[in-house]
């Protein structure tokens, strides 16, 4: 008897991000996804540890930033990742055009591309992985399947997904009704109280072909500057470079937006493998554990009579008594302090010490 072939899944990693809302650690030289914020690997490697095995996974499609190259080269070899291909975005487009430019280097119209952002922590990777199996004949079948994370409280930091019903012969995958953009409060905590939503982590599987022929209905203009783009792409050893003036034409617009509010076959897939997207210092607060004072701590750190405050200091030593629910990060000569709960602000810090700079 003849079994069948496995199907392996292409895994997309995107790390084009240069956010600041981890400032003053985060920097347009070394954003979020390359730093060591939760112990010796970056959230780069650790993605890239996700799909190592290569019973399941091909070799990765990585998409960056030009700006990037040498760290990731550097971040890859200290983990042993060999990537199928590098694309080197001359201008950030956000997710949807990145992620075309992935469906059109696969090897195979048909290949199942799995698309993880990069600077995302999952603690289970054996929930997340068997929600991605569960999910494979769905995506293979012609669905976009995006994987929507159990809400533990009314985060108001999330787009949420309002889930359908099931869809037939899938293991758990259900029908996606709709995307909702990021509540207040109140509407959280309605929706949460009315059950059936989901975080969205911006995690997708799908056949390329099926990306590309969503895209050709909703958003022809950002595919064919794509696939101009990388028509005219230069390959540098294993690095690709689409043609930055085609590139630069496509529409700046998210997957969400572009594609997956718009299409007719979307799915989502509940998963609850302690997700976090790492979007703040106080998410990363939450999701460490903490001293007997309930304080997180990094590097050179005391503390004395004090609780509840995320320290992260590798380069200065940093002593505090008597203060509660705050947030100290240094790196180099800065030093930032906040009260906890205010992290989402930290943009603003971070501008206005550019315009010193």
């Amino acid at each position: 008897m003849i079994m069948p072939q496995k199907t392996l899944i292409t895994p997309v990693i995107l790390s084009g991000g240069s956010g600041t809302r981890l400032w003053p650690l985060s920097t347009p030289a070394k954003p979020k996804q390359f730093l060591n914020l939760l112990g010796p690997l970056s959230m780069f490697q650790l993605t890239l540890q996700r799909c190592a095995d290569e019973g399941v996974y091909r070799r990765p499609i990585i998409v960056g930033s030009a700006n990037h190259t040498e760290i990731m080269r550097e971040q890859m070899q200290e983990v042993g990742a060999t990537p199928g291909a590098i694309i080197l975005e001359p201008c950030a487009r956000n997710t949807a055009p990145a992620i075309a430019l992935a469906a059109l280097a696969a090897e195979n119209p048909e290949d199942l591309l799995l698309v993880m952002p990069s600077d995302h922590m999952i603690k289970n990777i054996k929930a997340f992985q068997k929600a991605v199996q569960d999910s494979v004949p769905v995506a293979q079948s012609g669905w976009l399947v995006t994987f929507g994370i159990e809400p533990t409280g009314p985060a108001t930091g999330y787009g949420y997904i309002q889930q359908g019903g099931p869809i037939a012969g899938s293991s758990g995958s259900l029908a996606a009704e709709r995307f909702v953009e990021k509540p207040n409060q109140e509407n959280a905590e309605t929706m949460l109280a009315d059950g059936g939503y989901h975080w969205n982590a911006g995690i997708f599987l799908f056949r390329a072909d099926t990306y590309l022929t969503a895209m050709e209905k909703f958003s022809p203009e950002m595919l064919a500057a794509c696939k101009s783009a990388m028509s005219g792409k230069e390959t540098v050893q294993e690095f690709c470079y689409p043609e930055s003036e085609a590139f630069a034409s496509a529409p700046s617009d998210s997957i969400d937006y572009a594609i997956m509010e718009r299409a007719e076959k979307v799915a989502v897939t509940p998963v609850n493998p302690g997700w976090s997207d790492v979007g703040s210092w106080d998410s990363l607060f939450e999701i460490c554990d903490g001293d007997n004072q309930s304080n997180v701590k990094f590097g050179k750190t005391a503390t004395i009579g004090s609780s509840n405050n995320l320290i992260h200091s590798l380069d200065l030593e940093v002593a505090v008594l008597g203060v509660d629910n705050l947030i100290i990060v240094s790196h180099g000569q800065k030093v930032m302090i906040l009260p906890r709960g205010q992290s989402q602000d930290v943009k603003k810090l971070a501008q206005k010490a550019e315009e010193k700079d």
